[in-house]
Parts: structure tokens; sequence; C-alpha cells
């Protein structure tokens, strides 16, 4: 199937109605991570993200990546969730949170998760979706079958056969689990605790939580109980969820009309 071909058939498929639900024993992606011989202890750390939030995009790119130059994939099994604020609307419709071309790129990195199960072959091809992501120019996403040498036709199969859709509702039903909620993307979570606002600095808890007897060099020389001031005092770079969002939205007229009120008291009296 022609590039342009696969992008107008799953846009069209978004723009209308969901896939019907499939059974949930045969959903579950696989997953695997770098090989070691020591896998019981290593970390687990979870991304739960949405393809087009550029938060997501500037992490993936920026910040999870350097844990496969400084030797600390060795130590952690890492699972990808592209969901993130998406929502199953009546009918099994989804909607995403930056529209349909969002949906389509959450189905897109789903399927390259299942097609290459291992870590060192779909992580490169989701890095160089939101690379384009980050750089806005996410529409060339097929590029990246050519620049990493990829066959596009498993992933355009898993697209227009409706399992990547079936990929998808799986990942909504691993986010929506999530204890406590997530209230924005990305969301990090390290050995099943969120690290809320400090995702970024996710790599000290990495060394935090590790139990292993090799500590890894990475960790030798961090700083694993301060947090930088700059990151303390600075307002989170996320993507929020729509309940998020209202509830803060709720509170600031609140405040608002608290403070109204308190004026014009002052002022009548």
């Amino acid at each position: 199937m022609a590039y342009h071909q696969l992008i107008t058939l799953s846009l069209l498929s978004y723009m209308l109605f969901f896939v019907s639900l499939f059974p949930h024993s045969s959903t579950s992606a696989t997953f695997s991570s770098a090989s070691s011989p020591d896998s019981s202890d290593k970390v687990s750390l979870g991304l739960y993200y949405e393809s087009l939030c550029p938060y997501s995009a500037n992490f993936i790119i920026n910040y999870l990546d350097n844990i496969f130059t400084n030797g600390l994939i060795d130590i952690v099994d890492l699972t990808l969730f592209p969901w993130g604020n998406a929502k199953i609307k009546g009918n099994n419709t989804v909607v995403c949170q930056h529209g349909p071309f969002e949906c389509l790129l959450n189905t897109v990195e789903a399927c390259a998760i299942s097609v290459w199960p291992d870590l060192n072959e779909h992580f490169p091809f989701i890095y160089c979706i939101e690379t384009l992501v980050y750089n806005r120019t996410y529409p060339e996403w097929e590029s990246c079958f050519e620049k990493l040498s990829l066959d596009p036709t498993p992933i355009s199969d898993c697209v227009s056969t409706g399992y990547g859709a079936e990929l998808e509702l799986q990942y909504a039903a691993d986010t929506n689990a999530l204890e406590p909620p997530h209230e924005y993307v990305p969301w990090v979570v390290v050995d099943g605790q969120p690290l809320y606002e400090d995702y970024e600095n996710f790599i000290s808890y990495i060394c935090k939580a590790y139990k292993g007897t090799t500590v890894p060099s990475a960790c030798s020389d961090l700083s694993l109980d301060a947090i930088p001031e700059e990151k303390a005092n600075s307002k989170p770079s996320v993507c929020y969820t729509e309940e998020t969002t209202k509830l803060t939205l709720s509170t600031i007229r609140s405040v608002i009309s608290s403070w109204i009120s308190q004026v014009y008291m002052a002022a009548s009296v």
C-alpha cells in the first residue's frame, strides 16, 4: 500500500467509527527490553504518553533516549503506552487530545511495539516519529521507514486490518487502570510509583530503586536526593487530561470569584 493511501485510510477510519471491541485475552502487546542475566533486579520504567503532545516528544528524544547511551538500559525494563489522554466515546469512537492524526500515530506506534517487540527495534522507530513531532514535521512520519531501512508493510497491515485499534484498546485499559490515575502526559512511573512533575529527573529514581550489586556508572556520580531548585520552582511541562484542565479552570474561577467578593465587601464598608 502506498504511503499516502495509508494516511488517508487511517485518518478516515478514526474520524468515523472505532473498530469493534475485541476479547482482551488476545489484545496484549508483547514487550521486551535489552537482555540481562539479572533481569529480576531490573527497575520497571513505564512511559504513558500520546504521540502529538510536544512534552511527550521532548521527553522521549531529549531525556529517555539517554538510557540507551549511558548504560542504564541494562538495569531497566522499559514499557511504552501510546494512549495518553485519548477517550473512548459512544459508538466505540476514539477522540484524541490533538486530533485524528494523533490517533493514527498512537496506533502506528502501538503497531511498531507489536511488530518489533524487541525494544532495540521499536524504540528507534518511535524515536524517529517523535523527533518529527518535536520538529513539527510529523506528517512526514513515513520517512522513518526509509531512514531506518524498515519494511512498512507490517505496520500498514496492522493499522488497516484493525489490529492496531485492538492494541490501542489494551493501552487504554492499561492507562485507565493506573493508580493513582494519570493527570497528564508524559506520565512516568518507576517501579509502580508515578514521578509527577519531577519526571525529567527519572534517572535519579531509577538509580535509587535499583537493588543490584553492580551500580551503573550513570548512577555513581549522581545526586539522588536533591531536586534542582529551578525544577522545584518551575511549572511542569505537560499535556493535562480534560478532567484535570476542567478542575484547574474551576479552581481558578473559584479563586477569582472569592477575590471579587472580598474586594466588593471591602469597598462597601
